[in-house]
């Protein structure tokens, strides 16, 4: 006959293993990161290199990471403008800086580390995300910037780079070099269990970081020599096990179309306002509203433009490809891209002094190819021409 105490003992463990799908249902979805978004802060910060001051973040060097409020009092921790540049935040109204790359640690590296509100479990999957944009006073911009997970938190007062495993990286693991909007880091992290930290920044060796030069924009005075990088928007979720993590475009871009089509521009003295400005076409990557340089270079003949000849206004006519289209059937994601584009370009001339009372849109989707394509063409580039914004003088 069973004892009385193994009888109970049997029935604690059933009851939790009964309980178990419930714990984990409750816990799918659910961000295991606290203050993802830095929304909130346990005081007001004043000066570069507190993010101390957001909750639940710190710095795990000397090197302090820096925190941008839209309240902030100095200018220089303001959102969206700041001392490195200006972007709106991806969600809510503050977001965090650090530094990704610098030659020889002439301008040290910063992190970005917060605990878990609960430690993962062996065996689970999770996915990681967060957001990245390249600051305008950059000099530099990199890749290897990235997420590492841990079961203990790093901790130096050395103003040193943290040399370890990068657990996140973005799939192509490229160079974020664009200046405006936000590009989404992610991907899947199966737990040995007990991992109780997230730490963000760039933790691979100058020799294995690839860089490359940022062209220095006009209303930036004074570049910083390193790639400064603003972050938002910070998830660890838990996932099943027959669930993917939905990590954007990339791997579909890969299948459909890797190309961004760039005409040349020749403009003489001769050409009116409006033939110049017309004359400009800004594209776009598969499945991105993301601005070039060639892009920003097009607007910046626009908004000159525009502001030597204040009569003037403008209809920004946004476009998306087929293949975009339809993949935004099953993706969200990939849904109006004609007016996202619109919308980076309208925020880049308005950034630039075009009154926002002379620009209007129009989303014209993928019913109106380019009539610059010829037949010639191979259908990576007909898709390419594609996705463009054209602008309009009225």
């Amino acid at each position: 006959m069973k004892s009385t105490s193994m009888k109970i003992k049997q029935g604690v463990l059933f009851a939790a293993l009964l309980g178990l799908p419930a714990l984990l249902s409750a816990q799918n979805n659910e961000n295991l990161v606290d203050n993802g978004g830095f929304e909130s802060n346990t005081g007001k910060a004043k000066k570069l290199g507190q993010i101390d001051m957001a909750t639940g973040w710190k710095s795990p060097t000397g090197a302090r990471a820096d925190f941008f409020l839209t309240d902030a009092k100095m200018p220089e921790i303001g959102a969206p403008k700041n001392a490195y540049g200006k972007e709106e935040p991806k969600e809510g109204e503050n977001y965090a800086g650090i530094v990704g790359f610098s030659f020889g640690n002439k301008v040290p590296r910063t992190y970005l580390m917060a605990k878990l509100k609960t430690p993962l479990k062996k065996d689970m999957k999770y996915c990681v995300s967060f957001y990245v944009s390249l600051s305008e006073a950059s000099k530099y911009a990199s890749n290897q910037i990235g997420a590492n997970i841990s079961k203990k938190e790093f901790g130096t007062d050395q103003k040193s780079s943290i040399i370890d495993k990068t657990h996140i990286l973005q799939q192509n693991n490229k160079i974020f070099n664009a200046l405006f909007g936000w590009e989404k880091v992610c991907g899947t992290f199966v737990a040995e269990g007990g991992e109780k930290y997230i730490t963000i920044g760039n933790f691979t060796s100058d020799e294995d970081t690839k860089k490359e030069n940022n062209k220095k924009t006009a209303d930036i005075k004074t570049q910083i020599i390193a790639a400064y990088y603003y972050i938002d928007d910070v998830s660890v979720t838990l996932i099943t096990e027959d669930q993917t993590c939905d990590c954007g475009l990339d791997e579909d871009q890969n299948q459909v179309s890797s190309t961004i089509y760039q005409k040349a521009v020749v403009l003489n003295d001769k050409m009116k306002p409006q033939e110049k400005i017309e004359a400009q076409g800004i594209y776009f990557a598969f499945g991105k509203d993301r601005l070039t340089q060639q892009g920003m270079a097009a607007l910046d003949i626009v908004a000159a433009e525009m502001k030597a000849n204040p009569e003037l206004s403008i209809n920004v006519n946004g476009y998306s490809d087929v293949a975009e289209d339809e993949l935004a059937v099953k993706k969200p994601y990939y849904a109006e891209m004609d007016k996202k584009r619109i919308a980076v370009v309208t925020a880049y001339l308005i950034e630039k002094g075009v009154s926002e009372s002379r620009i209007k849109g129009s989303t014209k989707g993928s019913a109106e190819p380019n009539p610059e394509i010829t037949e010639s063409d191979e259908e990576d580039l007909k898709m390419a021409k594609n996705r463009r914004v054209m602008i309009t003088v009225e």
